[in-house]
Order: C-alpha cells, then structure tokens, then sequence
C-alpha cells in the first residue's frame, strides 16, 4: 500500500491515542456508537455523560476543544433538519415560547442531535489520531473485503490529482477570459467535465497496465503487518466499555 497523505482532519501528536493500532480505534468507535444509538433517548444524563467521555478522550488525544468543534460543523444539515421536526412531526402539542410545538418531533430532534453529534465527535477523534493510511491497514485488518479497500486507497490518492487537473482547466479557461455568468456559459463548463472524466480515466488506464507490468494480481501487497496487543485491545475498547455501562444504567433506571 502506498505512502500516506496527510488530511486535515488528522492532527499530528505523541499521545497513547496516536500509538493504538489503527483496526482497534475503528472497532472500539464502532462499538461505541452502536452503544449511543441503543441509548434509550430519555435518559439525557447519559448522553452528558458520553460527552464527559468523549472529551476525556480528546484531552488524552491532545485534541484542543477548538479543533474538535470546528470539525462538528459538518453536521449542521442535520442540526437544521433536526430544529424543523418539532414544527412537522404530528401529535401531542406543547406551548414552548409562544410556539406550538409537536412532543414527538421535541423526542425525535433531541434523539438525532444526542446521538448525531455524539457520533460525528467520535469520527472526528478518531481522524483526528489516525493518519489516512493507517485507517485504510485497520480496516484490510479487520477483514474489509480487499477491493474495497483499493478503491478507498486510490480514491484518496487521485482525488489530489483530479483536484489539481480541476484547477489547471480553470485557470486555463480564465486566462482566455472566460467567465461562467449565466446559463449560456454552462455548455463549456460541461465540455470541460466531460474532458476531465476522459483525463482520468485515461490515466487509470495507464495506472492500472503500470500495475499489471509490476506484477499486480488482484491484490496490492502489505508492507507494513499491523498487530494489536491484548493491552492494546483493553485500552482501546476502555471507551465503549464505560459507555455500556451507563447505557446498561439508562435502561435500568
């Protein structure tokens, strides 16, 4: 597997998070989300305190609040989404503010903000503390069916190159002064992705003979074995294990 490319979301650190091998950060964050989402969704103090949790993970991790909130803003269409089901949902109506409010869609926004932002937060330790070529090893690690795993990795190497070709086709465009401003100007712009799909997979096809010259059969070659101690295992899977228990607690109490 080729060399890694750095993405914004990851945050260079020496911290016991960065030193986990990479497949025992995905299970230990998928099993923590699947703990979040059986959460029932009226015991609100145990989301607070999968937020505590969370947080300690991310004060372990060196991740500064700052960082880790910026990154939550990709979940603002669902925060918008969200604030709309208390207006739609049908129902049982409470007066909050002056305003007619459904109790369901109260449950329902406070469920998908709960557990989405609690999910999305998880996401984003985890790129956070985990390079892009490490996730792809975690993942070939955990049996994720190989194929899947090269396109994953030569989608984040060629999408860069894709970028880059986007750019020089722009400027080359604006250096003969074109400027798209209405809808006259839209079947260049559909000429010029119509070259861009023929570029690019011209140079896959010449990826993929390179490949085949070099002894490629199907299946790209492990350079690096990643393992996982059983100390390893505990320590990763510390988070979701609390949090079972106090979704174990929510359902009880």
């Amino acid at each position: 597997m080729g060399a890694g490319h750095a993405h914004k979301l990851y945050r260079h650190a020496h911290s016991p998070m960065h030193a986990l091998p990479p497949h025992t950060k995905l299970a230990a964050v998928l099993a923590f989300v699947v703990v979040v989402v059986s959460t029932p969704r009226e015991a609100m103090w145990a989301f607070a305190l999968y937020a505590v949790l969370l947080a300690t993970v991310a004060y372990l991790a060196r991740v500064p609040a700052g960082f880790l909130l910026r990154r939550l803003l990709i979940e603002v269409p669902f925060v918008a989404f969200a604030l709309l089901m208390p207006f739609v949902a049908q129902g049982e109506r409470v007066e909050v503010l002056g305003m007619s409010l459904s109790v369901g869609g109260l449950w329902g926004a406070w469920n998908v903000l709960a557990k989405g932002t609690l999910g999305v937060a998880a996401s984003v330790l985890l790129a956070a503390t985990t390079e892009l070529r490490e996730l792809l090893l975690g993942l070939q690690r955990l049996g994720l069916p190989p194929l899947l795993v090269q396109i994953a990795t030569f989608m984040i190497r060629y999408g860069d190159v894709i970028t880059d070709e986007m750019r020089r086709m722009r400027i080359a465009r604006e250096s003969r002064g074109f400027e798209a401003s209405g809808v006259r100007h839209w079947g260049v712009l559909a000429k010029s992705a119509g070259a861009l799909f023929i570029r690019s997979y011209e140079r896959g096809e010449r990826v993929h003979l390179a490949m085949i010259s070099r002894g490629y059969a199907g299946t790209m070659p492990v350079i690096d074995e990643v393992t996982a101690s059983r100390a390893q295992w505990s320590y990763a899977f510390a988070l979701p294990f609390a949090a079972l228990v106090v979704c174990l607690l929510g359902w009880t109490l």
